[in-house]
């Protein structure tokens, strides 16, 4: 049984079809980069995935049972996380903060238990707060812990919001651009970030990216969209070499420079 299945997903706004009969099968640690030209559908397909968006047609399942149509957080609740293209951090609030907050979804006090400060909710905040020093630790942001996240550099940042993603524990991260505005010297370093949080957490990674770089990289596997369908799908080097491919990113089948 796969991990994570989406089978003939197809998301339509009015007259224009964003996503066209999209599938995919993750099995336990892949590593799968989802590419293609802006507008190609990608971020559509992970709103499909993580509950953002409803499907008008095809389902989605993850460990043996569909999630189709569950809201984000009852999707989150089963193990799938994702990140943003743009940054979504409190950017006011310390690092700290910023994972505590992801650890809200599992506690078991209630709301009038944390303004009683029951000792229910006495000990689940500090285990919150020891699973939140120990994910900075892990990100090497534990220096950073009581600094406001709007005070980190952009690599921090985005190092900050995949911990917020591990602090809903999941099994599957969907992370949508992770390496968009970052200079190569920080790419370099988010390449072996993802592929050490990858290893250390046991996930299973779906990865949106335009840096080629990143997906030939550390990639197992690519799906490239075009249109909101799929054209192409296979090894990096398959598709570093696919006609169908360098077409639709270039708009010239007589070269792959662009991806190499």
């Amino acid at each position: 049984m796969a991990l994570f299945s989406a089978e003939h997903l197809t998301r339509r706004f009015g007259g224009l079809t964003a996503v066209d009969d999209f599938s995919l099968r993750l099995e336990s640690g892949d590593l799968v980069g989802l590419i293609g030209p802006n507008g190609a559908g990608k971020t559509t397909v992970f709103n499909l995935i993580s509950g953002m968006l409803h499907p008008t047609q095809g389902r989605v399942f993850f460990q043996g049972e569909e999630i189709t149509g569950l809201r984000p957080n009852a999707v989150t609740r089963r193990g799938v996380a994702r990140t943003f293209q743009n940054i979504r951090l409190f950017q006011d609030l310390k690092v700290m903060e910023n994972v505590m907050i992801s650890y809200h979804g599992r506690l078991r006090s209630s709301f009038l238990g944390a303004v009683l400060g029951t000792s229910l909710y006495r000990r689940e905040e500090s285990e919150m707060r020891e699973g939140a020093m120990a994910l900075l630790r892990q990100v090497y942001l534990e220096e950073m812990a009581e600094a406001k996240a709007g005070a980190l550099s952009y690599g921090q940042q985005r190092r900050l919001e995949i911990a917020r993603a591990l602090a809903t524990r999941p099994s599957l991260i969907l992370l949508d651009e992770p390496a968009a505005g970052m200079n190569p010297h920080e790419t370099e370093e988010l390449m072996d970030f993802i592929l050490r949080v990858k290893k250390d957490f046991g996930l299973t990674v779906l990865l949106i990216e335009h840096d080629m770089r990143v997906v030939m990289g550390i990639c197992q596997r690519v799906k490239v969209l075009d249109q909101g369908g799929t054209i192409a799908e296979g090894t990096p080097r398959e598709i570093q070499q696919n006609p169908r491919v360098i077409s639709a990113y270039l708009g010239d089948e007589d070269t792959g420079e662009g991806l190499a």
